[in-house]
């Protein structure tokens, strides 16, 4: 970094932060928790993609990553400053995801049962990844009942990539382990 520059701001010192918006909210405000436990998903694909081998694996992680940022910008900024974004995620956003997901789907055959996950590191980190999703999405629809956010898409787009990332940690480990055993 260069001089006289610090990441540390100490903004958040007194339990504060500011949106992106400009804002100063808690730090344990509704858009926070959402848009930190997309932070989290985002750190847990780039674990996954760290530990895939495969090229095609990794480049469909760095796509969602950069598209995580869009929804994340959206989560950080109140209602009345969504114009000043350059991106949000609407229909077309979530049409993408729903071509990804229905291709992986396709690739791959139908589980034949509870499927454990941690077939792999990377499907474990994938998997955990999902689950952190399922999270910020029963965080944004809680933002939404409390009119903090107001794009229905995005709660759609948060479900979307769950099933998704699902379906990514079943590419990525290979041979299956059943909550029941077939013996």
């Amino acid at each position: 970094m260069s001089q006289g520059r610090s990441i540390t701001t100490k903004i958040g010192d007194k339990g504060t932060t500011q949106l992106f918006s400009g804002e100063t909210v808690s730090k344990n405000a509704p858009q926070t928790n959402a848009y930190g436990d997309l932070d989290e998903v985002v750190s847990l694909l780039g674990i996954a993609r760290s530990l895939s081998s495969d090229p095609e694996m990794q480049s469909r992680l760095i796509s969602l990553q950069r598209r995580l940022f869009v929804v994340g910008a959206e989560l950080a900024t109140s209602l009345g400053y969504l114009d000043a974004l350059q991106q949000r995620v609407d229909e077309a956003m979530l049409s993408e995801l729903e071509q990804e997901r229905d291709a992986i789907e396709a690739s791959l055959p139908a589980p034949k049962g509870f499927i454990l996950p941690g077939g792999s590191p990377a499907a474990a980190h994938l998997d955990l990844a999902r689950a952190v999703t399922r999270r910020c999405e029963r965080r944004v629809v809680g933002m939404m009942e409390s009119g903090l956010m107001q794009n229905p898409t995005l709660i759609v787009w948060l479900n979307r990539l769950s099933d998704y990332l699902w379906l990514l940690a079943r590419a990525e480990e290979g041979p299956q382990t059943l909550l029941k055993d077939e013996a």
